[in-house]
C-alpha cells in the first residue's frame, strides 16, 4: 500500500443535487474518536442510531442516522462510519466539513488532534481499499463502477453478476488448471533424470487443449459483457440526401435530425444512444459525402468531421438512394465513397450496404443480394431486419445477460494473451523435441496475464487509471 492508503478519508458518498437522502461516508483507523463530538454518544457495531448531527457548538446540523462498522467487517475492510442525514448539497457540505473540523480538534484525554490526517477521499479510493484489503478482487471492484454506469438492464444483470464473483471464479478455475498444469512441466524440468515421463503419463497435451477450450468459453461470454457495458459506435455515413437523418430518426424512434430535400442539410454530427435486445449503440448521423465547388466551408467541415467518426467507428451503416441507384454519377460517387472508407476505416470493421427509399423505387431497381439490406426509414419496412444485421455486425451472439460477465476491454486483451500463451505452449508440445524451458515460460506469462484479471498481477499504475474513474465517494 502506498503512504495515502494509511490516513482516515470522507466523502460524500451520494450523488450531485438534491435527494431525499444524502450519505457522508469515513473510512480509517480510529474513527471512533468522531463518535462523541459528531453525535454525542458511542455507537454500537451495525447498527442503525437516529439523532442529531452535532455542530462545533453542540447544535443540530441536522437529525439522521448513523452506522458504525468496525473493521474488519465493512465494505473496505477498516473502520467505517456512514451519516445519513436529509439531502440538500449544502448540509451535506457542511456535515462534511464539520467532520474535517472534528477531526481536528484537539481531544482533551491526550492533548492532540482526534483524528490527525482525515482527507478527502479522491475518486473510487473507497473501493480502492476494499480491493487492497482483500474485501474485492480487481475484476469485482471494476463490476462496481459498472454497475453505477450501467445503461441497459442487460448491462446492470451482467455488472451484478460479476460483482458477486462469478466472473472471479471462472477466472480462478482457469487459474488453478493452468497451476497445475505449470507444476507437472515444472516437476519433468527438476527431475530430468528420472525415466518417468510425467507429461506423457498426466495427457498434459489433452490438460492443455481441454483448458484453451474452456478459455474459449469465458472469452466468448466476456466479449459479450464487454459489449454490454461499453455499447458500440455506429456511424451512418453516405451521400447527400440518401436518408441518413432520417434513418437515425427511425432508429431512434424521435425526430431528432432535420430532414429536407436539400442537399447539406445536416452539416454536424447528430449522436443518440439507443438499445436492441439491450445492447447500447451510438448511432451517430453525419454531414452527406461528396465533392464539388457546391460545398461551401461549413459543409466542408462537417464532411471532414464525418471522415473522423467514420475511422473511429466500431460499425458502418452505408446508406443508399435507391431512387438514384440508376444515375451513373451517383454510383460513380458511391464507388468512391466506398474506396475511401476501405482505406480509411479500421480493420475488419463492418460496412453494411443499405438500400433506402425502398418505398419510393421500382421493384426492379431494388437489390435482392444477400448483403444488401433494402428498408424505407419513411415507413419502417426493413428497420427489423437491419436491427439484425447491426446486432450480428457489432459480434452480439444473442446470449442471455445471465449468463454473461459485465467486463472491459482490458479484461479480453488479457484473455487473448493467456490465449496467444497456450497457442504457444501447445507448439511446443506438439513439437517432436520440445523445449520444456520454453514450454515453462509461456505457461508462466499466460498465468501472469490472467492475474492481471482479478489483480494477483497488477501494477500500481494500472490501478490508479482504474479507480481514478469511479465516482468520488465510492
Amino acid at each position: 500500500m502506498l503512504p495515502r492508503h494509511q490516513d482516515p478519508i470522507a466523502a460524500i458518498a451520494t450523488a450531485p443535487g438534491r435527494g431525499a437522502v444524502g450519505i457522508v461516508r469515513l473510512s480509517g483507523r480510529g474513527l471512533e474518536a468522531l463518535h462523541a463530538p459528531l453525535l454525542g454518544r458511542a455507537l454500537r457495531p451495525r447498527h442503525a442510531h437516529y439523532g442529531p448531527f452535532r455542530a462545533a457548538d453542540g447544535s443540530a446540523l441536522d437529525h439522521g442516522l448513523a452506522l458504525w462498522f468496525p473493521a474488519p467487517h465493512s465494505y473496505t475492510g477498516e473502520d467505517v462510519l456512514e451519516l445519513q442525514a436529509h439531502g440538500g448539497p449544502v448540509l451535506l457540505q457542511l456535515l462534511l466539513a464539520r467532520c474535517l473540523e472534528a477531526a481536528g480538534e484537539t481531544d482533551p484525554a491526550t492533548g492532540r488532534p482526534r483524528l490527525a490526517g482525515l482527507r478527502l477521499a479522491q475518486p473510487g479510493e473507497f473501493t480502492e481499499r476494499a480491493f487492497l484489503h482483500g474485501k474485492l478482487d480487481l475484476a469485482q471492484a471494476e463490476a462496481v463502477a459498472d454497475l453505477i454506469d450501467a445503461s441497459t438492464e442487460a448491462a446492470a444483470r451482467s455488472a451484478s453478476r460479476s460483482l458477486s464473483g462469478a466472473f472471479s471464479q471462472a477466472v480462478e478455475a482457469l487459474r488453478d488448471d493452468l497451476v497445475h498444469l505449470r507444476m507437472l512441466v515444472e516437476a519433468t524440468l527438476d527431475f530430468p533424470e528420472e525415466d518417468i515421463d510425467f507429461l506423457l503419463q498426466s495427457d498434459a497435451a489433452g490438460q492443455l487443449r481441454r483448458l484453451q477450450a474452456r478459455l474459449d468459453e469465458v472469452l466468448a461470454r466476456t466479449r459479450q459483457g464487454a459489449l454490454l457495458r461499453e455499447g458500440m459506435h455506429v456511424v451512418i455515413a453516405g451521400q447527400p440526401n440518401a436518408g441518413k437523418s432520417s434513418l437515425l430518426n427511425a432508429l431512434a424512434g424521435a425526430e431528432l435530425a432535420i430532414v429536407t430535400p436539400i442537399a447539406g442539410t445536416t452539416r454536424d454530427v447528430v449522436q443518440q444512444a439507443i438499445q436492441i435486445e439491450g445492447v447500447p449503440l451510438h448511432i451517430i448521423d453525419t454531414a452527406g459525402l461528396r465533392d464539388g465547388a457546391e460545398v461551401d466551408e461549413v459543409e466542408r467541415i462537417g464532411i471532414e468531421r464525418a471522415w473522423q467518426r467514420i475511422e473511429a467507428a466500431d460499425a458502418v451503416l452505408f446508406v443508399h438512394d435507391l431512387t438514384r441507384a440508376a444515375d451513373p454519377a451517383y454510383r460513380q460517387a458511391d464507388a468512391t465513397i466506398r474506396e475511401r472508407l476501405a482505406s480509411r476505416l479500421r480493420a475488419r470493421v463492418p460496412v453494411i450496404d443499405i438500400w433506402n427509399k425502398a418505398d419510393a423505387a421500382e421493384a426492379a431497381a431494388i437489390p435482392t443480394g444477400a448483403d444488401d439490406l433494402p428498408l424505407s426509414a419513411r415507413t419502417g419496412a426493413g428497420l427489423p431486419a437491419l436491427r439484425e444485421r447491426l446486432l450480428h455486425a457489432v459480434g452480439w451472439s444473442g446470449h442471455t445477460p445471465d449468463g454473461l460477465f459485465s467486463a472491459r476491454q482490458r479484461h479480453v486483451e488479457a484473455l487473448h494473451r493467456v490465449r496467444a500463451h497456450l497457442q504457444a505452449a501447445q507448439a511446443q508440445l506438439d513439437s517432436p523435441t520440445p523445449a520444456l524451458e520454453l514450454l515453462a515460460e509461456e505457461l508462466r506469462l499466460a498465468h501472469e496475464a490472467l492475474g492481471t484479471i482479478t489483480g494477483e498481477f497488477t501494477a500500481d499504475d494500472l490501478l490508479g487509471v482504474i479507480f481514478s474513474r469511479f465516482c468520488i465517494g465510492k
